[in-house]
């Protein structure tokens, strides 16, 4: 029988009552006591030297209270990037500076210039169309090969080129990797490009920034991953204000995806403007403003070479990278495409030799930065595609392949300074084989040619690290935080509990999963424990939600806590059944006696905390309040291997997903529910990518497609029924709930399951094809077939 409580049950998500009832509390929800509304006039051209700004006429128009500039910034700091990347000479990265408001120049389309502050919405919108500017247009630079030649234009004149740096892992590797190569019996090679995407959460950015002139504080409440991390960045690095006098609030979040990780101007100014008004101050993006100024996603363009021997065993791997910076450093940008891809490029394969070497550019464009699965789905589809080509040219089964090459011994250490745990890839390949059916896809096939269409299987594994840290280790690899979690477990009188925790949720479930964790521990209804979050002045130092580290990292914070809680408790519970201490066992929400009918329940227990008449007042504090911080030992890997049936219409190049199968090893599941929704929304998006998602530039650095009248996102009718399992865990060994992180697999592993099954199509009906390159559109898929 399936549980119905605790950890491994699937009770409905308790935050869906108000996001359903329509009664969430989104930032846009907030409206303070005359506040003020702030339209940011943005750049329309992705390169230009600002000559004037005349916002005089602008200035006198009704409702406007100011107009602000870059020269308002002066003295100000600048947007930080929160990672610096040292290249292989052991030189630090170009760092350019990103001011809160244009300073001198426009570097992409969308930078902001100036941001008009008016009684209302429309009121600054109408100012800001007033504003004169004389805008000098320059070349502007999008391709990044074109970038990093000589003489090309800067997106930043006071750097020596558009090379943000030029990283090589592991360096000492690569004489023997090109030896390897060159004693290789078989040697694959595969161009490719891992496309921009546009993140696209459903609830839009929104900041409010207030100021309390009696107190001096100072409150954003923001849409935000992370608050502890933008108070951190925004006081401490741009406005100067101490984090005690600084408040960040992220309530209901409408979804991440990664782009809400990051510290933004627009953040920045509301504060800073809120302040200098000594009112409130609003901005709610629009759709089209978010195109322009969220962070992208991807953006890689790569050379991957696989040498092989002649027992078809991989003996190692290069690969040659640049990936698109845009044209400022986002907060964790430089971080993604070395330290969370070049790491997993091992994947799931004992290959012993591994060089990867990044470029990356600096170009007029929107920044880019993590997106959902950061620099893992980018390694995967690269190290995927690549095994798929070399089966096909080697005339070799591709599961066959990927079996024999698959790392079989735990711990291992890869050739890329990263040592998987545990895992156990052949359990989740069989598992794949017997939920998709493998065996009866020749008859699928042959009904597909009925109707005049090509079938096509692909199938592909994918491992990722999650729960980024350690922190001694991050801090090494140029992170400039701490990559732990915290909790503050807070018992009641009554028994009931407030755990606070450094972790946000928007859309994880945090509020139904977390509670499942600790009652289990204490044998109480989990109606009992409330989960509080998003507000640095009611939670500990945290770090905020990405990598799936919810619960690998926040999870175990609250478990650390809640074992202070029990230990104390059992203090309290020995003591009033005048026992040892180490005699005391609780179950079932009852402390008891070992060996004796001896029972004190957990309630009484919590009373007695906080009504200690009966009590060592020298031994025991009064009180049942802990709080622990965890900083992880070692990465969590969760793996997996999905499957994907493709038909494809030879008239037009259209693809249909016709089934899909994903087996993933996610370690202990806590709701399995939970866990289901989570790898149905990565594989969602990650069918997105494949087949319908990707920000076109065009030559002056104009986004081509910045509306969903031109930007492809996948609808119900674009994604199959999928074939779920997550039955073949292997438990994470060094953190204490032995969980590894669900929320980005789906994102990682589908891409190129998607890809190599178009390419399986098209091969089986003699088309000479080997690679296209995502989004697999009708267009693309009808050129490749035809020449």
């Amino acid at each position: 029988m399936p549980k119905d409580h605790g950890i491994g049950a699937s009770p409905k998500r308790r935050e869906d009552i108000r996001f359903l009832s329509g009664t969430g509390n989104y930032t846009d929800d907030i409206n303070l006591r005359g506040q003020a509304y702030v339209h940011f006039l943005r750049s329309d051209v992705a390169h230009g030297k600002i000559n004037g700004i005349n916002t005089e006429a602008a200035a006198g128009m009704p409702g406007v209270l100011r107009i602000f500039t870059g020269a308002d910034f002066e003295g100000v700091g600048s947007i930080p990037c929160g990672w610096q990347i040292t290249d292989k000479h052991g030189q630090p990265m170009q760092e350019p500076a990103h001011p809160v408001l244009a300073q001198g120049k426009v570097r992409h389309v969308g930078d902001p210039i100036a941001a008009v502050v008016a009684e209302s919405a429309a009121q600054a919108r109408d100012a800001a169309e007033a504003i004169e500017l004389d805008i000098e247009e320059l070349p502007a630079v999008v391709n990044m090969k074109a970038a990093l030649e000589e003489g090309a234009t800067k997106v930043h004149d006071d750097l020596t080129s558009n090379l943000c740096y030029d990283w090589g892992f592991v360096e000492e590797n690569k004489p023997a990797v090109e030896e390897a190569f060159q004693k290789a019996a078989h040697v694959t090679t595969l161009e490719l490009v891992n496309n921009r995407l546009v993140a696209n959460p459903m609830e839009p950015r929104v900041a409010v920034g207030d100021f309390n002139r009696a107190s001096g504080d100072s409150t954003l409440y923001t849409t935000s991953q992370n608050p502890h991390v933008i108070r951190l960045l925004m006081g401490a690095f741009v406005l100067g204000i101490p984090e005690h006098k600084l408040r960040v609030v992220a309530p209901d979040v409408g979804g991440g995806f990664g782009t809400k990780i990051f510290h933004y101007a627009e953040e920045a100014f509301c504060t800073f403007a809120a302040k200098a008004l000594n009112r409130p101050v609003k901005w709610t993006s629009s759709r089209s403003e978010a195109f322009i100024s969220d962070a992208h996603g991807r953006d890689h363009v790569t050379k991957i070479e696989l040498a092989l021997d002649s027992d078809n065993n991989f003996i190692a791997l290069r690969t040659d990278t640049m990936a698109n910076m845009g044209a400022y450093l986002s907060t964790f940008a430089p971080s993604v495409p070395t330290w969370l891809h070049g790491t997993l490029m091992a994947g799931n394969y004992k290959t012993p030799l591994i060089y990867v070497n990044v470029k990356a550019v600096f170009t007029n464009t929107v920044p880019v930065d993590a997106y959902r699965g950061a620099g893992r789905p980018e390694a995967t589809y690269q190290l995927e595609r690549v095994i798929d080509k070399a089966a096909r040219e080697l005339g070799v089964d591709p599961i066959a392949l990927r079996r024999q090459n698959f790392i079989t011994e735990f711990p291992y250490a890869t050739p890329v300074a990263v040592e998987y745990d545990t895992g156990d890839y052949h359990a989740t390949m069989d598992k794949l084989e017997e939920m998709a059916d493998f065996k009866g896809f020749a008859k699928r096939r042959e009904a597909s040619a009925a109707k005049g269409k090509l079938r096509g299987l692909g199938m592909n594994c994918y491992i990722e690290a999650c729960g980024i840290a350690p922190s001694n280790l991050v801090g090494q690899l140029g992170a400039r935080a701490g990559l732990y979690e915290s909790a503050t477990v807070r018992v009641n009188a009554t028994g009931g509990l407030v755990v606070m925790t450094g972790s946000h949720s928007h859309g994880q479930g945090h509020e139904t999963s977390f509670p499942q964790v600790i009652a289990e521990m204490i044998g109480i209804d989990e109606s009992m424990v409330e989960i509080v979050h998003g507000d640095t002045a009611r939670t500990p130092m945290g770090m905020g939600t990405y990598g799936s580290r919810s619960l690998a990292v926040g999870g175990s914070a609250m478990f650390r806590a809640t074992e202070k809680i029990i230990a104390k408790a059992k203090k309290i519970a020995a003591h009033l059944m005048e026992a040892a201490d180490a005699d005391i066992e609780l179950k079932d929400g009852a402390f008891s006696v070992a060996g004796t009918d001896k029972s004190v329940a957990w309630g009484d227990v919590c009373l007695a905390a906080y009504v200690p008449h009966n009590y060592p007042l020298e031994e025991i504090e009064p009180g049942l309040e802990e709080t622990a911080f965890y900083d992880p030992s070692n990465f969590t890997y969760p793996s997996g291997a999905y499957a994907c049936e493709v038909e494809v219409d030879p008239e037009t190049g259209k693809v249909t997903i016709e089934r899909f199968s994903a087996a993933d090893d996610f370690g202990n599941v806590v709701n399995p529910m939970i866990v289901e929704g989570q790898v149905h929304g990565g594989l969602a998006q990650g069918i997105g990518q494949a087949l319908l998602e990707g920000a076109v530039y065009d030559e002056n650095g104009q986004l081509l497609n910045a509306s969903y009248m031109d930007y492809a996102m996948p609808r119900a009718s674009d994604v199959p029924f999928y074939q779920v399992d997550h039955s073949c865990a292997t438990p994470c060994t060094h953190n204490p709930l032995g969980v590894k992180g669900c929320g980005e697999a789906g994102a990682i592993g589908s891409p190129p399951a998607v890809v190599n099954a178009v390419i399986d199509a098209l091969q089986s009906a003699g088309r000479d094809v080997t690679h296209i390159d995502m989004p697999l559109s009708p267009s693309r898929v009808w050129q490749a077939m035809h020449g």
